[in-house]
């Protein structure tokens, strides 16, 4: 069934290819990889494998919160100042207690808690400094909330690497049931030793920078980053016009060999929006460039889109920022729709070009290609996650 769309008003964006819409966009479209750099230090092996990095430094929580202070808070709170004035906007039109925050995470402040506990074994006890607070996956959006002085429903969604695009969702249900007039909606995650290490443990961290839907491609690279809308039922250029959510259940890490999981949810989010296959001008990939992942969503992409569609994965120049990595897509995609994108260019795809028989390839975006519509169009996002949670989110411009 048709569902109402609704509509993103603005965008706050950091990754490895930049800081703000205009950086994010420029390296995003031009193909650049500079922020994927070697980080020994986050290997207990001290080997230099590569991630995504925000460089820079961030800014500062208020000193009301600093039981909060974390690089993810603090990465957050990068993005809520780019879009600052739109949000006061909206608070001072609709009231506090009518704007929500949705964040998505998978690591919150683990960086904080694994220097607190190395702390905790050279010294004997914690730092006195040291709150649980920082790490704890709720505070995500607490912190948000709290900074902005909103009064609204303020919750974190973590289901790994879909949380930020399930935010995105869940703000959608919010506005749509009008329990907010206004949402705050996006995903945020740092890196730290655990997430590094315990894709290690799995085999499926890449020694060099991800490859996905190579033949050689050898596992994913990870990456930080944010990025939040403001969300409002009023028209924009850019509405999120249908979502679909499934869960596999096939294993705890592995996803369905056969992508079904993914290929429902990708039907979800268009019968909502009203379209067919056809209307979609661009996808962007989880494409996580391990073996499992890029296997079976090549199987998805194919089932639902058996003509073929523009898509590409953003993993080889922002890292897999798994919480952060929906919304992320999102952003990807609204820049690619945006009047940022004057020359209509998608996303490239960046690769080796050694094709693996039966997975994507002649449809994987090359540099320079653009929208067959410029200043208008389809696209749509994808995210998967352990525990076989995927989402898929359908975004235009008409």
């Amino acid at each position: 069934m048709t569902a109402r769309p609704v509509y993103l008003h603005a965008l706050g964006v950091a990754c490895a290819v930049g800081r703000g819409k205009a950086h994010v966009a420029a390296g995003l479209f031009q193909g650049e990889q500079g922020g994927m750099v070697p980080r020994p230090d986050l290997m207990i092996s001290n080997l230099p494998i590569p991630a995504g990095v925000v460089s820079g430094d961030l800014p500062d929580l208020p000193q009301t919160l600093d039981c909060f202070s974390s690089r993810n808070s603090r990465l957050m709170t990068l993005v809520i100042q780019e879009i600052q004035a739109e949000i006061d906007a909206a608070v001072a039109e609709v009231g506090p207690e009518r704007v929500a925050v949705v964040l998505g995470s998978s690591t919150s402040g683990i960086a904080e808690g694994e220097a607190a506990i190395a702390h905790l074994l050279r010294q004997g006890d914690l730092p006195p400094a040291y709150d649980i607070r920082r790490q704890e996956m709720g505070s995500v959006a607490e912190v948000a909330a709290r900074q902005l002085g909103l009064a609204g429903p303020a919750y974190t969604i973590s289901t790994a690497c879909s949380s930020g695009a399930q935010a995105l969702a869940a703000g959608r249900r919010l506005l749509l049931t009008g329990l907010a007039d206004v949402v705050l909606a996006g995903g945020v995650d740092t890196l730290c030793r655990l997430t590094m290490n315990g894709f290690d443990a799995l085999s499926v961290l890449s020694r060099r920078i991800c490859n996905p839907f190579s033949r050689n491609r050898d596992g994913t690279s990870l990456g930080e980053g944010a990025a939040l809308f403001l969300m409002r039922r009023e028209p924009a250029a850019v509405a999120l016009l249908g979502t679909g959510s499934t869960s596999d259940a096939y294993s705890m890490t592995a996803p369905d060999p056969d992508g079904r999981g993914i290929a429902a949810a990708m039907g979800q989010a268009l019968r909502q929006a009203g379209l067919e296959a056809t209307a979609v001008d661009y996808v962007h990939l989880h494409g996580t460039g391990t073996l499992q992942n890029d296997h079976m969503e090549s199987r998805a992409m194919q089932r639902i889109f058996p003509q073929g569609v523009p898509c590409s994965s953003s993993k080889p120049q922002l890292g897999h920022t798994l919480g952060a990595a929906g919304a992320l897509g999102a952003a990807a995609s609204w820049l690619t729709l945006s009047d940022e994108n004057v020359d209509g260019l998608l996303p490239p795809h960046l690769w080796d070009g050694d094709v693996d028989p039966g997975l994507l390839s002649a449809t994987l975006v090359r540099r320079g290609e653009t929208l067959r519509r410029k200043g208008q169009g389809v696209v749509m996002v994808n995210a998967c996650a352990f525990g076989g949670n995927n989402i898929s989110l359908v975004l235009g411009r008409l």
